[in-house]
């Protein structure tokens, strides 16, 4: 086996390159991965865009992406459940185990999580990881490795239908079309929730929703969200809304279109991280409102729903680019996000 490896490195805003760096061993209880397909996140085009995001300040070279998938070459002495030769999908939040958060199973507030490119921590735009093996999920025969790096953004889709206690018979409306939208969308639907209503002002990436099963679109560039729900719902209004579009007015648009006692689960950030809301309204509707934070036992749940086909992800992905290409998939990316709902990098075979 070689023991240098190809990286691409963020080397200034808006710059890419490559290295050259060693190929690591992994410990006694991590395995390594070859990496296969490493999607790009909106955190991954914030960073190359602007250099940070709140604290976290980018310092060149530094290695973007987290949402990975790939083959194990190679495992550490104690580890008994992977083998060479599996597929997995990497959970890419390693926590300290031993805060409040982690022994009271909210690990992903651990406020010591090491997580894939999240300044100071590289990410796995590079050929090879070590990795934790706990960390590391067996996929199914009939689970792709493309498949698996886009568990990642999907386990956030999960992770908030849970919070918003998604279940049959509900209607919900979920703000924003973009990949995670669609990851809410799917996990809603897989979780029982047979109405769903996507809105955005792209009116691609509400085709996309269209094709991966949404009941209805909205395009609220050219329509009144609120009358639209109103005449969808015969007034009724929404049981559930999650909002991942991250705007002040997608934000008290949710309160104003959700049915009394609902509940709406805020995923999108915002800009400004601060959102006003006509929080009296919320108050005279007794409304639950609820946040999410990465994921939290989610791995396994969504891997299943793939596997057992309940959930589609080959479709979400709109471009896959070559990990040659690494500048174009970022420049693209970020440039033509009336088109692109999602890339995917491709590292090797």
């Amino acid at each position: 086996m070689e023991t240098k490896m190809k990286v691409a490195v963020m080397n200034g805003i808006g710059i890419m390159g490559f290295e050259e760096r060693n190929i690591p061993v992994p410990k006694a209880g991590e395995a390594l991965i070859k990496l296969e397909y490493v999607g790009i996140c909106g955190s991954d085009l914030h960073y190359y865009e602007h250099g940070a995001i709140g604290n976290y300040i980018v310092e060149p070279p530094f290695v973007l992406g987290h949402e990975a998938g790939g083959t194990v070459v190679e495992v550490g002495t104690d580890v008994k459940h992977l083998k060479i030769g599996d597929r997995v999908a990497l959970e890419p939040g390693k926590t300290c185990g031993h805060c409040e958060f982690c022994k009271t199973g909210k690990y992903n507030l651990c406020p010591d999580v090491i997580f894939f490119a999240t300044p100071p921590i590289d990410g796995v735009f590079l050929e090879y990881v070590a990795h934790e093996a706990g960390l590391c999920f067996k996929l199914p025969d009939n689970v792709s490795t493309l498949e698996g790096a886009l568990i990642e953004p999907l386990a956030v889709g999960f992770h908030a239908a849970n919070q918003g206690g998604a279940h049959a018979g509900q209607t919900a409306a979920v703000f924003g079309s973009g990949c995670i939208g669609l990851m809410c969308m799917l996990a809603l639907k897989a979780e029982g929730v047979s109405t769903v209503y996507m809105i955005d002002v792209v009116q691609k990436r509400l085709g996309k929703a269209l094709e991966l099963g949404a009941t209805s679109v909205i395009n609220a560039g050219e329509q009144n969200v609120v009358e639209e729900i109103n005449r969808l719902t015969d007034g009724r209004g929404c049981d559930l809304v999650i909002e991942t579009a991250g705007t002040e007015i997608t934000a008290q648009q949710a309160v104003n279109i959700t049915k009394k006692g609902a509940t709406i689960v805020f995923v999108g950030y915002t800009k400004s991280g601060f959102v006003n809301m006509p929080i009296s309204l919320a108050m005279d509707k007794e409304l639950s409102i609820s946040t999410v934070f990465r994921y939290r036992h989610i791995y396994p749940m969504a891997i299943e729903a793939v596997a057992n086909g309940k959930i589609n992800l080959k479709n979400v992905v709109t471009n896959i680019f070559e990990f040659d290409d690494i500048q174009n998939a970022m420049d693209s990316s970020v440039q033509d996000k009336e088109n692109i709902v999602k890339s995917v990098v491709k590292i090797a075979d």
